[in-house]
């Protein structure tokens, strides 16, 4: 099973700061938009839950098909 992950660092104004794909699928044009547009939906989810929860981890807060998002949210 060939499978792929995007890391994403994002600033507090939604900034993408850098951006890393890792592993074995073979790069398509669209997934790099794909994931960006993925992560800024994913966006909205998490402000909402960073008051809501102490938690810094946030496993499994989007999903889109096959793709999951999960979140580490920094005390800044």
């Amino acid at each position: 099973m060939a499978s792929t992950a995007c890391f994403m660092i994002v600033s507090k104004n939604d900034i993408p700061i850098y951006e890393a794909e890792v592993g074995t699928v073979p790069k398509k044009e669209d997934a790099a938009h794909q994931h960006q547009f993925i992560l800024h939906a994913a966006l909205d989810i998490v402000q909402d839950m960073a008051w809501t929860t102490s938690a810094m981890f946030l496993k499994a807060i989007d999903r889109f098909n096959d793709l999951v998002v999960s979140v580490y949210v920094t005390a800044g």
